[in-house]
C-alpha cells in the first residue's frame, strides 16, 4: 500500500517524542532484564550449568534423533511429567506446549524421578524429560532428556534466574530438547513485535506491542496517539524499526530497547515506509515516496547516511536483504502490476521472479535462505505461500479474506503471518489476529492476543 503525502503545509515539526520518557524507561527495563543467556543472577538473566550422566555417557551435542522432516511425517512421542507442584506445573506446561505447537512432537504423561525405560518402552515413548524447580526470589530448574531406546542421558542442565524469568527457563528447555532430538535450533525462547489494534474497523487504535512467540508476557509500548505500522526487529541487537505518524509526518522511526533511545530514520522529502535491517544490523533498507511512486534506499545507522539504489518511476517497496546481505527481494510494479524482484544490494540488475496468478507482495527472505514468503492477491482472495529465490517451486500455504506480512521465525521453519476476515455493515463481523504455519502448509494455529492483532515480526533468538 502507497500512503498519500501530507501537505507541507499539514505537516508538523517533530516535537514530540514518539514514546513517552516513562514509556521508553519501562521497555528498557524489560528487555534489560531479558537480555543475555548467561548474564548473572542479579542482573536478572539465566545461567545454565552441565548435569551429570549418572552411570550413562551422554550423547554428543549435535547429534539429531530424527530430522525435522522425519518428525513432520511421524512426530516423535516424548514423556514429559511434571517438575513439581506450584512453580514445577506451570514450567512442565509451557515446555509441553511449546513442543506441541510445532506439530513434531507427541506429548506423553510421565511419572516423576528416574525414568521407568521398560514401562516408557510399551508406552511408545522415543525419548523421556524428568525435571525439578525449586526456589522464592530466585529459581533453579533441573532438567535432564534421556534416550528411551538406549536409556542414556541425552542433555542434563540446571537453570537459575530470577523468579520473574521462570517462563524463558522454559521456553530454553523446550529450545534444548528441540536442538537434542532434531539436530536444528529451537525458536521458542524469542519475542514477536505486532501492532494491537482497538476499536471500530474503519477508525482503530494502533499500538506499537511485544509478546513472548506464544502470546505470553504481552506488553504495549506506545500510547495509540500516532498510527503505528510495520515493526521489524534488528537481527543482532534488542533495536525495533516501525513506521509511525507521530506528529503527522509518517516516517521510519528506530527504537533502542535497551538504552530507550529512539530517533526519526533519514530525512526524506516524502513518506518512508516499509523498513528492514541488514542481517549484520548496520542498515535499514525502506521505501520513500517520490511523485507519484517510490523508491528504495539504504540508509546507514551510524552515519544516517542514505543510498538511493532503485530509480524505475514505479512504486518500488517492500524490501528484504536475502540472508547473506548480497541481494534485495522487492515489490514492484514497473511491470504494469505488482509483482517480486530480486536485484543486487547495491541496486541495479532488477530481474521479475514472481510468474503465478495475481499479483504479489510482502516479500520475506527466509533465515536458511532458500525460500522467500511472499502474499498473493488473486480473484479477490488473499494466498500466503513460498518460493525459492528464483522464482521456483512456488507453493501455497495458506488463503483466506486477507492472510498478510508474513515473518519467519528464527530458524526458518514457520512462518507468523496477518489473518483478517471480511467486515459487514458497519464494520461487523471484523476480526484481527496473528497465527503461524509450518513451512510445509500444515499445522496453522492462532497467537492468542488480547486485542486485535496484525503486522507481526519475529525476533531473532535471545541472548
Amino acid at each position: 500500500m502507497i500512503l498519500k503525502e501530507r501537505k507541507r503545509s499539514e505537516v508538523m515539526p517533530v516535537d514530540m517524542p514518539l514514546l513517552t520518557d516513562d514509556q521508553a524507561q519501562s521497555l528498557s527495563t524489560l528487555f534489560s532484564r531479558r537480555s543475555l543467556l548467561g548474564a548473572s543472577i542479579a542482573a536478572g538473566g539465566l545461567m545454565a550449568t552441565p548435569l551429570s550422566a549418572f552411570a550413562q555417557a551422554a550423547s554428543a551435542p549435535g547429534e539429531a534423533e530424527i530430522t525435522v522432516d522425519q518428525a513432520r511425517t511421524a512426530p516423535i512421542p516424548i514423556s514429559i511429567p511434571s517438575f513439581g507442584p506450584g512453580l514445577g506445573e506451570q514450567i512442565t506446561s509451557v515446555v509441553s506446549a511449546d513442543l506441541d505447537s510445532t506439530g513434531l512432537f507427541t506429548i506423553l504423561p510421565g511419572s516423576s524421578g528416574t525414568p521407568d525405560f521398560a514401562a516408557l518402552k510399551a508406552q511408545g515413548a522415543r525419548a523421556a524429560v524428568t525435571g525439578s524447580a525449586a526456589g522464592s526470589s530466585s529459581t533453579r530448574v533441573e532438567m535432564r532428556l534421556w534416550n528411551v531406546l538406549t536409556g542414556e542421558q541425552i542433555q542434563g542442565t540446571a537453570y537459575t534466574a530470577s523468579a520473574g524469568n521462570w517462563r524463558r527457563i522454559a521456553h530454553t528447555i523446550a529450545d534444548v530438547i528441540y536442538e537434542r532430538m532434531l539436530g536444528e535450533k529451537g525458536y521458542f525462547d524469542t519475542r514477536l513485535a505486532y501492532i494491537a489494534r482497538t476499536g471500530p474497523r474503519h477508525h482503530q487504535i494502533t499500538r506499537l506491542a511485544v509478546m513472548d512467540q506464544d502470546g505470553a508476557n504481552n506488553h504495549i509500548l506506545t500510547s495509540g496517539q500516532w498510527l503505528t505500522l510495520t515493526p521489524r526487529f534488528n537481527p543482532v541487537r534488542d533495536q525495533i524499526a516501525f513506521m509511525s505518524y507521530a506528529n503527522n509526518r509518517p516516517r521510519v522511526y528506530t527504537f533502542d530497547l535497551g538504552s530507550g533511545s529512539q530517533r526519526m530514520l533519514g530525512e526524506f522529502d516524502g513518506i518512508s515506509f516499509a523498513p528492514r535491517f541488514s542481517p549484520n544490523g548496520s542498515q535499514v533498507v525502506l521505501s520513500a515516496t517520490r511523485g507519484g511512486g517510490s523508491d528504495i534506499f539504504v540508509v546507514d545507522l551510524g552515519s544516517g547516511a542514505k543510498r538511493q539504489i532503485t530509480n524505475s518511476g514505479a512504486i518500488d517497496t517492500s524490501p528484504c536483504f536475502s540472508p547473506d546481505g548480497s541481494q534485495i527481494v522487492f515489490n514492484s510494479d514497473r511491470g504494469g502490476s505488482p509483482q517480486l524482484y530480486m536485484m543486487s544490494a547495491s541496486g541495479g540488475g532488477a530481474r521479475r521472479i514472481s510468474y503465478g496468478h495475481g499479483t504479489y507482495g510482502s516479500p520475506v527472505w527466509s533465515p536458511r535462505g532458500d525460500q522467500i514468503a511472499f502474499t498473493r492477491l488473486s480473484g479477490g482472495r488473499f494466498s500466503l505461500g513460498v518460493m525459492g529465490p528464483d522464482g521456483s517451486g512456488e507453493r501455497i500455504l495458506t488463503e483466506g479474506f486477507t492472510v498478510e506480512s508474513p515473518t519467519f521465525c528464527p530458524n526458518g521453519r514457520v512462518i507468523a503471518f496477518c489473518r483478517q476476515s471480511a467486515a459487514g455493515a458497519g464494520g461487523a463481523g471484523f476480526s484481527s489476529g496473528i497465527g503461524t504455519i509450518d513451512i510445509t502448509g500444515f499445522h496453522e494455529r492462532p497467537i492468542r492476543t488480547e486485542t486485535g492483532a496484525s503486522d507481526p515480526a519475529w525476533s531473532p533468538l535471545q541472548g
